[in-house]
C-alpha cells in the first residue's frame, strides 16, 4: 500500500519512516514538512495510508484533512501521527482513522497496521479466500491462482517452489514447477498471508518465502534447492530470519 509522512520533524519523520519499512506491504513513497507540500504530494501519489502531524508550520493536520476531501480521488486511511492528544476528537470528527502519539511505539503502529489491513480486508483468512482459492482433493491440497482477471492456473502446493516479492511491481510472485515465468498474484497479499497457507512455506528474507520442503542445504547464505529448482542461486537468508530458519530445517 503506498503510504505518505507529512510532518515538520524530521527525527520523527525518520523513525517513522524506518519502522515502516519492516512491513513488506507498505511502500512509502514521500514525506514532506510542510501542509502544502503535503497536499501537492497526496495529490500526485493518491496514497492508502497517510500518517499526518497536527501542527504543520502552514496550516493544522485538521485543515489538511478538510483540503485533502477535495484532491483524493480514493479512500484514504489518515493516522494523526502527533506529540498533542487534545486534538483526538477533532480529528476522528474530520474522518481520521487512527490516532499515533509521539514517541511512536512500535507496538502500536503495529496495532494500527493491523486495522488498517482488516479494514482493506487483508487479514490472513480474507486474503486467501479473495485471491487464492483453496481446495482439498482427499490428501492433495491446491490453490487456485489467477494469473490475470479472468484466466487462472490450479496449483499443486507440492509443485509451489517458493514466493518472491517484486519491487518493481510492488506485488509477491509465485514460482512454480514446470513454468517458466511467475504468477503475480493481487496486490493486497502479503507476507504473513502467504505464511498462513501452510507451515511448509517459511520466510528467509523479506523478498523470499521458501517451501521448505525443497531446501537441500544454505551454502554461503544462499538457498540450495532441491530439483526442479535446483537452478535458483538467488535467495539469500536475512539476518533476522537464519536462526528460524536453522530450527525450522532441523525439525524435517
Amino acid at each position: 500500500m503506498k503510504a505518505l509522512i507529512i510532518d515538520d520533524e524530521t527525527p520523527a519523520t525518520l523513525v517513522l519512516a524506518k519502522k515502516l519499512g519492516k512491513y513488506d506491504y507498505i511502500d512509502l513513497c514521500g514525506t514532506a514538512c510542510s501542509g502544502n507540500i503535503g497536499l501537492k504530494l497526496v495529490k500526485e501519489v493518491q496514497p492508502e495510508i497517510l500518517f499526518l502531524d497536527i501542527e504543520l508550520p502552514d496550516m493544522s493536520g485538521i485543515d489538511f484533512l478538510i483540503q485533502m476531501k477535495e484532491i483524493a480521488n480514493k479512500p484514504c486511511h489518515v493516522v494523526m501521527y502527533t506529540a498533542h492528544k487534545d486534538y483526538m476528537l477533532t480529528s476522528f470528527r474530520n474522518n481520521a482513522f487512527d490516532y499515533l502519539v509521539k514517541p511512536l511505539d512500535e507496538k502500536e503502529l503495529e496495532t494500527v497496521l493491523s486495522r488498517i489491513n482488516k479494514k482493506e480486508d487483508i487479514s490472513s483468512l480474507e486474503v486467501i479466500q479473495q485471491n487464492e482459492t483453496i481446495e482439498k482433493n482427499g490428501n492433495e491440497e491446491k490453490l487456485l491462482f489467477y494469473t490475470n482477471t479472468v484466466d487462472f492456473r490450479l496449483v499443486h502446493f507440492k509443485d509451489i517452489g517458493l514466493f518472491q516479492y517484486n519491487h518493481e511491481q510492488r506485488v509477491w510472485e509465485v514460482v512454480v514447477a514446470c513454468r517458466k515465468e511467475p504468477i503475480k498474484l493481487k496486490r493486497n497479499a502479503n507476507n504473513e498471508t502467504l505464511l498462513a497457507i501452510d507451515n511448509r512455506f517459511v520466510q528467509v528474507s523479506q523478498k523470499y518465502i521458501i517451501n521448505i520442503n525443497y531446501l537441500l542445504e544454505v551454502n554461503n547464505n544462499i538457498c540450495n534447492l532441491y530439483p526442479p529448482f535446483d537452478k535458483i542461486d538467488y535467495i539469500k537468508v536475512g539476518r533476522m530470519y537464519r536462526k528460524k530458519l536453522i530450527e525450522r530445517f532441523n525439525s524435517l
